[in-house]
């Protein structure tokens, strides 16, 4: 977040930390679909930033609540542009996937730590059919879990008895 202002604010963002915080905590977030602000206390923040809407500006001085004021719509630029690259970045690599009843899937089975998408468009969750030997798994696995299989016989791999040696060594 501060790295998009940084030189904007010429060397002393230590000191607009706190309009950085006030204008990401009043930013609309929509995920929970408010700001983060209102979120927490129930309410709309009331500082000497938004106190131009309510006509209090005359109260600490036109000029430090107008040089705020273009601070925080600074911050919220910076904030625009980079979630903007980011969504553009995350928008290449995404692509909707979508199983039928009866298709064959890879299921990636080791933990992922992938951060779910929200508002996304579609089924997001399958249940599938599981070997016996899996029974004990829950069977309804996210899509990000999962790849379509294409049928191919060099996928079937024999299991061949291995016998070791005392020494634990075998032939190849």
């Amino acid at each position: 977040m501060l790295r998009g202002c940084v030189i904007d604010f010429k060397g002393s963002w230590e000191e607009f930390l706190p309009l950085a915080e006030f204008a990401y905590n009043n930013s609309y977030q929509a995920s929970i679909r408010m700001v983060p602000y209102e979120a927490l206390y129930g309410r709309r923040c009331r500082t000497p930033t938004c106190w131009t809407e309510l006509g209090d500006r005359h109260v600490l001085g036109p000029e430090i609540v107008a040089e705020s004021e273009e601070k925080v719509k600074m911050i919220r630029a910076r904030l625009k542009e980079a979630s903007d690259r980011q969504k553009s970045y995350a928008d290449l690599k995404r692509k909707e996937i979508d199983f039928a009843v009866c298709d064959r899937v890879f299921l990636k089975v080791s933990p992922s730590k992938k951060l779910m998408r929200f508002g996304r468009k579609g089924p997001v969750a399958y249940q599938l059919e599981l070997p016996s030997k899996l029974k004990q798994m829950h069977d309804v696995f996210h899509v990000s879990m999962l790849r379509r299989y294409r049928s191919d016989p060099s996928h079937v791999v024999p299991v061949e008895e291995v016998e070791l040696r005392p020494d634990l060594s075998y032939d190849e």
